[in-house]
């Protein structure tokens, strides 16, 4: 019981501390013991690959979840974005029509949880050939949701779930694969990143794009990301790798994890690490679903990179370390 509380407690912590806009406002006036969320940028520059993390937490989930993809907190849930696989996709021999494989089927969710990870609401998600949820952030009002074909080059929607009334509303539509998205608090846009994470685009909220530009990055493929005030975007995701040819070469590869933190003015990575712990099923931590808070000099991260089926099944996984940022 006394674990349970302390997990509570710390999702309680993670939602108050909020990803932006009115939920930073919402800490930093909450009284002794909050911080703005501010700190994130100067804390996670202060992170090393001599870091070190410690599991303090699991939350197992009991339903369903299928294949997870991103994941956020608000101070009353906890949102999870998954795809249900009907039909999985075939690769092409060659292109057809500009794309590399088939369609194939599925159902996009975003499951909505109360803090202490009880199923409230599945809000199924997409249409068509657009089934596929990505990496989801919140804005301190709303959740956004990119859902789109499960194949490079092909097309989204973008979703706004209010995360209060949970009222989804379509916001527009896009002509490529978005797999992640955030909220821009300093400028009102959004930013999106492609299949693989190769490029970002921005676009107003009524789709009309402004700018892209191509991921100067090769170390990971950024999964699930949320915004950092001032101007930022931190991420985490995977790549996979091949093994040297005694342990299987190409077709024994391992999984390499990492966080990354964007300027989304100078479209620069500004900080990147490694991190290399693993799920109940062999993963790495970062497959997935990742948010990261601050408070003082002391970071927490919350992942959930098993699937419905693998292991113990889906688990929010809590890691924490404490950093000693410069001097301003």
């Amino acid at each position: 019981m006394t674990r349970l509380r302390t997990q509570i407690a710390a999702l309680s912590v993670l939602a108050m501390a909020g990803l932006g806009g009115a939920a930073a406002a919402h800490a930093a006036s909450a009284g002794p013991g909050h911080t703005p969320t501010t700190t994130l940028a100067q804390d996670f520059n202060a992170v090393t690959r001599n870091t070190q993390w410690q599991q303090t937490g699991t939350l197992k989930l009991n339903f369903p979840t299928y294949h997870t993809e991103g994941i956020a907190f608000t101070p009353q849930h906890i949102f999870l974005s998954a795809v249900q696989i009907l039909e999985p996709t075939v690769k092409y021999s060659t292109p057809q029509g500009g794309y590399d494989r088939t369609p194939g089927k599925g159902i996009g969710h975003l499951f909505v949880m109360d803090t202490s990870g009880h199923l409230q609401k599945d809000i199924v998600l997409g249409e068509g050939d657009m089934y596929h949820p990505g990496g989801i952030d919140f804005d301190g009002a709303n959740v956004w949701v990119p859902v789109a074909q499960y194949r490079p080059n092909s097309s989204a929607i973008i979703y706004r779930v209010d995360a209060n009334t949970l009222a989804v509303h379509k916001q527009f539509q896009v002509a490529d694969h978005f797999g992640g998205i955030v909220m821009d608090k300093q400028t009102g846009h959004l930013v999106g990143n492609t299949w693989g994470s190769r490029r970002f685009t921005e676009w107003d909220l009524r789709g009309r794009q402004l700018k892209t530009w191509d991921n100067p990055n090769f170390f990971i493929d950024y999964q699930d990301c949320q915004y950092v005030p001032a101007g930022k975007m931190l991420c985490a995701g995977i790549t996979n790798l091949p093994q040297t040819p005694s342990a299987g070469g190409a077709n024994g590869t391992y999984e390499l994890g990492g966080v990354a933190m964007l300027d989304l003015t100078s479209e620069q990575v500004t900080r990147e690490i490694p991190f290399q712990h693993w799920s109940t099923a062999g993963h790495v931590a970062t497959r997935n679903p990742f948010k990261m808070t601050a408070e003082g000099n002391h970071l927490t991260m919350r992942v959930a990179p098993d699937n419905g089926d693998e292991g113990n099944g889906t688990e929010i996984l809590t890691y924490e370390a404490t950093v000693t940022p410069a001097a301003h």
